[in-house]
Order: structure tokens, then C-alpha cells, then sequence
């Protein structure tokens, strides 16, 4: 089934000017076997040239894959194969018998496996028929065969054809060899077996190794929800990561100020499996209101899972903003495709000097709802020896805002124009000269709730 599940949260939706906050990422994977059930036959040879070691190894090794099917499905060894799926046994010499037919109980299963005694020739058409047999063609479950074998065939008739028509009936089919008892004859093997030969293909000298093959296989047949996993997550640009919490699974370090990298090996291969990850955010500014979190999320697996994560936004509260003085109204100009010069009347506008333009911000403390306030500007440049030379004054009126409490109000962008013919320090009009300023702001409330007392005549 793969990731099932993301999220992205934040600990708060809204901060102030400057605040912090978490960000949390979780996902979640399970195997593709609790949503694809699929019944999987066990063929196993116990023909004589099994004996000792080699059929021990082969039971720890059947049972380890039934345990690891058991987890799968379920996400816990309850000794009951779940969602649907179902574990069958056959096994053969020179003939082939159905041990079990396909069940879900683990108990049974085992106890099948470990009876099983080495004895008498290798018979391989009659274990692919008596395993295709076990299937029904009616269930949609997935289905698969694993053919275990130590030996040529030495009984019955031709196994291919069985395997090709199993096949065809959609069928997969694992072929495992044990190389070190004899010989085998590999290439049947890889016949018999689904294309590719380096997916469905597996062969050992080594009866030791047995068990960890079936392990893998059955970790290949629930395939796992992710592996390799790597998360990169990049914050929008007014704000920046201060901190990262340690995940739940993997590891996350800070690629820069804005971006984290969460790395997991595997999620969800065995059961169904949740990861956590938070890291804390601050808000660096100039944005405010309500603003995304988040400028990219990427996400890449081997398992090449679809995924994405949701964009939370926040809501950045920088107290009141008010603009008094708007900008200038742009004039309109269009230049043809194919045309190389283009004339254009503005219409009067009167350029006396060269100068600057000066705009400033200041912030109103505490300013109490319903009540407007008087602003005054007051601006002076200050020449090399320190003395103050005026150069301009401005008086606003600061609308009242209508929150439910105190509350701080930004003015923003109140506008001094600074003809460079005024310039203290450089008196020839150099627009290349810095030029020093004071600016001294006076602010008062208009309304209040004063009224005079009455005089009283006793």
C-alpha cells in the first residue's frame, strides 16, 4: 500500500511580530499486502538428499516467513494471517501431498512444516500441480508460488509446462535452490520461475543462509511501504528554523535557515508504521496577516510513492498598518511588438532638481480601539558640524481601529521629498553624497471621553 497517510501541522495559528512556533510532519506506511490480500503456497522438497541440516534450516526458514506474512498483515504476530490473505503447504519426493490447505492459522502452518521427513526422489510437475490445485480461480486474491527444491528432477514428468500454465493464469512464482546437495538444475529454475530472473530467482550453496532467504522473500512479497525515504522541507522566506526536534524514526538535520532534510531508511515494512518529526520556526518578517507557511515540501522514496503534504497557513499578527499617503499614479505606456522606439507625452511634470525621496514607518504603542490620532512629522538634516536644517513637516490623521483591545499601529511610508539642492553636506548637488537626518515624531489622541464639569450654584 505504501505512505497512507501525511500531515503538516503547526502547534498555533496565530503569532505575533517576531514569534515562534512548531512544525510538525508525520506520515505513515504499511505493507501493500494488508490491502492487496494474497494467498501464497510454500512448496517444499523433501526428498531424501534433504536430510539433517539442510531440512532443519529449510523449517526454521519456512517458519520465519510465515511470522514475517503473520506481522504484515495484521502489524502483529497474533498467530492468525489477516486481511484476507492465506498461507497453504505442499510438499514433495517423489510424490507430492497438500499439507495444509490455504489457511490463515500460524499454529497450523508450523506444525505441517515441522512435520515434514526427508525421504524418496524429487518430483516437481506433481508439487505444481498439487499446489495449483490449492488455488481457487474464483478469489481475487493475489496469488503465489514458491518453489523450494535441492535437486533435479528424478519423478514424474516434465514440470515446466505445469509452471507455464500456472503462470498464465497469473500466478507468480518464486524459485529458491539449495545448490550444495547434488546439483540442481538452474536453468529449470529460472524457467519455472516470473520474469525477471533477478526478482524471482534466488539459489544458495549454503543451508545456513536458507532462512534469511525466506525472510527476504517474505518481506518482498508484503512489500514494504517506503524505504529510503527523504523528506525536504523549506520554509517560506520570512521566517526562519531555529531548532529541530529529534523524529521518532530517521534522522532530520538543517540544510540552511529555511529548509530541514528528514531522512528515514524504512517505514511501514513489516506493519502498518507512523513517523514524527517537529522543528520550531520564528518569524523574521516583513510579512503579516495571514501567510503560508511553508515555500516547498519534496518528497522521494524507492518505492517512488505519490506524496504530498498539506500548506498550512498562519495568521502574523504585526498590530494595525495604516498608509496614509498613497503612491503615485503610474502612467500607462505600451510599446508595439515590432516596434524599436516609442515617443510619449506624460504630460506636465516639472523636474526642477535631482533630489531623493525619503519615506518612513513608525510604530504607535498601545493604542486604544475607537480613537483616532493626531500625528505630526517633523524632519532635519544634520550638516558635518552637527547643526539641524529643516526640511519639511507633516501632519496625519490616524484612523481609529476597531480591535478589542490595545493595540500597536504601524504608519507606513509617510513620504519627504529631498531636493539635492538642499543638501547640507554637499552643497554642489552631488547625488552620490550621504546626507544625515533627524526625524522627530509628536502623536496625541483626537477623541476622549473629557467633558468640562457644569458649574454648580448652591
Amino acid at each position: 500500500m505504501g505512505v497512507t497517510n501525511t500531515n503538516k501541522e503547526l502547534s498555533v495559528t496565530q503569532i505575533d511580530c517576531g514569534g515562534a512556533f512548531k512544525i510538525k510532519l508525520s506520515l505513515t506506511a504499511e505493507p501493500d499486502i494488508t490491502s492487496n490480500p494474497t494467498d501464497i503456497v510454500l512448496i517444499l522438497d523433501r526428498s531424501r538428499s534433504m536430510a539433517g541440516s539442510p531440512l532443519a534450516n529449510l523449517k526454521n526458514g519456512a517458519k520465519a516467513f510465515i511470522d514475517i506474512i503473520d506481522e504484515a498483515t495484521d502489524g502483529a504476530q497474533d498467530g492468525q494471517i489477516g486481511s484476507g490473505s492465506r498461507i497453504g503447504i505442499v510438499s514433495f519426493a517423489s510424490t507430492a501431498a497438500q499439507d495444509t490447505q490455504l489457511i490463515t492459522s500460524v499454529a497450523d502452518l508450523k506444525s505441517a512444516v515441522d512435520a515434514l521427513a526427508a525421504d524418496g526422489s524429487t518430483n516437481h510437475e506433481d508439487a505444481f500441480n498439487k499446489a495449483l490445485a490449492l488455488f481457487d480461480p474464483a478469489s481475487t486474491n493475489a496469488k503465489v508460488m514458491i518453489m523450494f527444491t535441492d535437486g533435479v528432477t528424478t519423478a514424474g514428468g516434465d514440470p515446466g509446462p505445469v509452471a507455464a500454465a500456472a503462470k498464465a493464469q497469473g500466478v507468480i512464482i518464486y524459485s529458491i535452490g539449495l545448490s550444495g546437495n547434488g546439483g540442481i538444475d538452474e536453468q529449470a529454475l529460472r524457467d519455472w520461475a516470473s520474469d525477471p530472473d533477478s526478482a524471482y530467482v534466488a539459489i544458495t550453496p549454503n543451508d545456513e543462509e536458507l532462512e534469511e532467504l525466506f525472510k527476504d522473500l517474505a518481506r518482498n512479497i508484503a512489500k514494504p511501504g517506503a524505504t529510503n525515504i527523504v523528506i525536504t522541507d523549506k520554509v517560506a522566506p520570512c521566517f526562519r528554523i531555529t531548532s529541530l526536534s529529534s523524529p521518532t524514526k530517521g534522522a532530520a538535520s538543517m540544510v540552511d535557515a529555511n529548509t530541514v532534510e528528514w531522512k528515514i531508511d524504512e517505514l511501514g515494512v513489516s506493519k502498518s508504521e507512523g513517523a514524527v518529526f517537529a522543528f520550531t520556526v520564528e518569524h523574521i518578517g516583513p510579512c503579516s496577516g495571514t501567510v503560508e507557511v511553508n515555500e516547498s515540501t519534496a518528497y522521494e522514496d524507492d518505492e517512488n510513492n505519490i506524496v504530498t503534504f498539506p500548506s498550512p497557513t498562519i495568521e502574523v499578527d504585526c498590530g494595525v498598518v495604516v498608509c496614509p499617503e498613497g503612491c503615485p499614479a503610474p502612467v500607462d505606456v505600451t510599446v508595439d511588438g515590432c516596434t524599436d522606439s516609442v515617443e510619449f507625452d506624460a504630460g506636465e511634470l516639472c523636474m526642477e532638481s535631482l533630489g531623493r525621496i525619503l519615506q518612513l514607518d513608525v510604530t504607535l504603542r498601545n493604542v486604544c480601539p475607537n480613537k483616532r490620532i493626531a500625528l505630526a512629522v517633523l524632519l532635519n538634516e544634520v550638516d558635518s558640524c552637527g547643526c539641524e536644517h529643516k526640511r519639511g513637516l507633516k501632519t496625519l490623521t490616524v484612523p481609529a481601529h476597531t480591535k478589542g483591545s490595545c493595540h500597536d499601529v504601524t504608519i507606513r511610508c509617510i513620504k519627504f521629498v529631498l531636493p539635492e539642492d538642499l543638501d547640507a553636506a554637499n552643497p554642489a548637488g552631488s547625488i552620490c553624497s550621504t546626507r544625515k537626518f533627524k526625524a522627530r515624531f509628536i502623536a496625541n489622541y483626537i477623541d476622549n471621553d473629557f467633558d468640562c464639569c457644569c458649574d454648580v450654584t448652591v
